[in-house]
């Protein structure tokens, strides 16, 4: 699970790319897993995400494969980034009672069961292979958090810009995970 760089805190959420901060992260990220024998690379559709992958599959001369279901928790529009003094409110009510969502917002349970309805899919597609998917960092924390209680609000607040976890899986059961020093 790779998730995105900095991004500027303006503009379209589905289209906002990386800072130059962010860009240096995403070069990092490359820099990491260049040589981890990278099978596959798949990305939120959020060009933040593809933006924070896509050095890593030029290196590998890969394409990125794009993935609805990867994309972040609709708070309440895919339009605009909310501000942080109205989104950590939100995360820990939604931390809270996973079923809470504001109109026309998902909720935690409903992001949750999306994303991981996808990581089981992609778990099945590319068995055996070695995936990185870029992400959110709620979503990744969401789907890690579907398989141990540990990886909650907490861990979320913990995750830097970029960041790395390497799952293992057995079949459909997760067996590890590591933080991937950044």
């Amino acid at each position: 699970m790779v998730r995105h760089g900095e991004s500027p805190y303006v503009g379209n959420e589905r289209t906002r790319g990386l800072t130059v901060k962010g860009h240096l992260g995403a070069q990092s990220i490359a820099d990491v897993l260049k040589s981890e024998g990278i099978d596959i690379i798949l990305s939120s559709p959020y060009t933040r995400s593809i933006l924070t992958v896509e050095p890593l599959a030029k290196q590998l001369s890969q394409e990125v494969i794009v993935c609805e279901e990867l994309k972040e928790r609709i708070f309440s529009s895919e339009e605009k980034r909310l501000p942080d003094s109205q989104l950590f409110p939100l995360l820990e009510k939604s931390f809270l009672d996973p079923n809470f969502a504001i109109e026309g917002g998902e909720s935690n349970t409903d992001c949750q069961t999306r994303a991981v309805r996808a990581l089981k899919e992609l778990l099945i597609t590319y068995e055996g292979q070695k995936v990185v998917i870029g992400t959110h960092a709620l979503v990744m924390t969401l789907m890690m958090g579907y398989f141990h209680e540990t990886y909650n609000l907490d861990f979320l607040l913990q995750t830097t810009k970029p960041d790395i976890y390497k799952m293992e899986f057995r079949g459909q059961q997760l067996v590890g995970v590591k933080r991937l020093g950044m």
